[in-house]
């Protein structure tokens, strides 16, 4: 039995949830899994994982035998990191994992050029707007939005975004611009289904919550920007998912004086002994660029038309 690749499938059934799903994404047939999974019990003569018909659990053994196995592989990929070289030259595969939309505006350009500098290395994106474990799921870099958990992480922070409340010259003109937050209620707004609270406010520094009538309901960014657009309503957006609009006049703040304060953008990785260089070359490249497109203390920077 090959301890080493028992240990890599043990981990990624408990990181998947289930054998099924490992398999899955060890992209192996599920049979082969459960048998180097039950090998591994047999070899040590201990019960590791118990099987129920949703999911498995670790039993006490199985806890401390997955924890050691974790700081085994970590070791173990180090040495081989080492061993190519990729501490003397920024190489291998380099995963990032970032929120879809901000991602895809403002991630993916900087990673692209990224690559183009450095031949040696393959990147792997991981579009998500789900929290990543990086060790876990073996990713180097998050980018991730908004104020971080506590966590063993390293993070350095890349820029700021903002929360806007905003509509079209078109509907305004129409309804007239809302002075304070308690005006909402007699305008006609765009809704995010199932999310009202984006409809919180700060009135002399405490939170209010202060909601337009429905005009129309939406599940996604890119619709209510439409709608916003064509004067349907007021809307409440990120200001990297309008960027031009603002630029254009397209769409127009309001209550900026009620809105709640910048959101932190961060680089976040995990380090576990000497920090791999693609992991340490892409960061150094990175933050300047983002700072420069995010204003570190000014939100995203619109540029002029």
């Amino acid at each position: 039995m090959d301890r080493f690749d028992a240990m890599r499938v043990l981990l990624a059934v408990i990181d998947a949830g289930s054998l099924s799903a490992g398999s899955r994404r060890l992209n192996a047939p599920l049979p082969s899994v459960s048998r180097k999974v039950a090998d591994l019990e047999r070899h040590l003569g201990a019960s590791l994982i118990i099987r129920t018909s949703r999911n498995l659990q670790l039993t006490d053994a199985g806890r401390d035998y997955v924890e050691a196995a974790r700081k085994i592989m970590a070791d173990l990929e180090e040495v081989e990191r080492r061993a190519s070289g990729e501490y003397q030259t920024p190489r291998g595969i380099l995963t990032i994992t970032m929120p879809v939309e901000f991602g895809s505006r403002y991630v993916l350009p900087i990673a692209l050029d990224f690559m183009k500098e450095h031949p040696e290395v393959t990147l792997n994106l991981l579009s998500l707007d789900r929290s990543v474990h990086l060790v876990n799921e073996q990713v180097d870099v998050a980018i991730r939005l908004g104020e971080l958990a506590d966590s063993s992480l390293y993070a350095v922070k890349a820029g700021e975004f903002r929360l806007l409340t905003c509509a079209s010259p078109a509907y305004l003109e129409r309804h007239g611009v809302p002075q304070h937050p308690t005006d909402l209620p007699n305008h006609e707004g765009i809704m995010f289904s199932n999310r009202s609270f984006f409809w919180g406010f700060e009135v002399e520094g405490k939170p209010i919550e202060a909601v337009p009538r429905s005009r129309i309901e939406v599940n996604t960014a890119a619709n209510c920007v439409a709608a916003a657009l064509g004067g349907v309503g007021i809307a409440r957006l990120f200001d990297y998912q309008i960027p031009d609009e603002l630029s254009a006049g397209a769409l127009v703040p309001i209550l900026k004086g009620y809105d709640s304060g910048p959101r932190p953008i961060h680089i976040v990785y995990s380090r576990q002994g000497l920090l791999a260089l693609k992991v340490r070359t892409f960061i150094d490249w990175a933050l300047p660029r983002f700072r420069a497109t995010c204003g570190n203390y000014g939100g995203i920077a619109h540029s002029p038309q």
